[in-house]
């Protein structure tokens, strides 16, 4: 853990005493892959942090929300957009040589590391657990039409095409032949 790094707190100004409070805003910058393949917030980006850090019997109770902007690329019409992020956590950090040290895994509750905490991880977790599989640039996008590529929302209502199965090509045209009798005529002849 780096202290100086913007995730990273001192929780020396609250003390071990339980009840203990003290409020913390930090603008940080978005770390690097901070997201899923559609959708995320881009590395540098401005991210703001209020977080209440609560002294409690076995360690320190972290509880805030990061704010910010996502960018990403909608699932059904596959243009770009940004979006607002506000997501909320809580997070509890270990006393060194507490119970809950002593009965838990590291990778299920944090540990302070000496008298500093390190945000990133659980931002990281945050933001990530908040992002949807399918981002969309709105609910009601009606996303690209399967024939021709172009988006649903800029076509008339009556859009369509005409498909024909290619197993029923050669009865497709038979039929049309028998209508047309100029077409008859020629496939008629072409058959003698």
């Amino acid at each position: 853990m780096n202290p100086r790094s913007p995730y990273v707190l001192d929780t020396r100004e609250v003390g071990r005493r339980a009840g203990s409070q003290r409020q913390y805003r930090r603008e940080v910058s978005a770390p690097a892959q901070l997201g899923l393949d559609m959708i995320g917030v881009p590395e540098g980006a401005p991210l703001v942090m209020d977080v209440r850090l609560e002294s409690v019997t076995e360690g320190v109770l972290v509880t805030g929300s990061v704010t910010g902007s996502v960018t990403g690329e909608c699932g059904r019409c596959l243009t770009s957009f940004t979006d607002d992020l506000e997501v909320d956590f809580v997070e509890l950090f270990a006393y060194p040589n507490s119970a809950t040290e002593e009965t838990t895994d590291p990778d299920e509750i944090p540990r302070l590391e000496g008298d500093h905490l390190d945000l990133e991880p659980v931002v990281r977790d945050a933001v990530v657990l908040s992002l949807p599989l399918t981002p969309l640039c709105r609910p009601d996008c009606g996303g690209l039409c399967p024939e021709c590529g172009e988006l649903l929302d800029d076509l008339p209502e009556n859009h369509a095409h005409t498909q024909f199965d290619p197993r029923w090509a050669a009865l497709a045209e038979r039929f049309s032949a028998a209508e047309d009798p100029a077409r008859s005529d020629s496939s008629h002849q072409s058959q003698e």
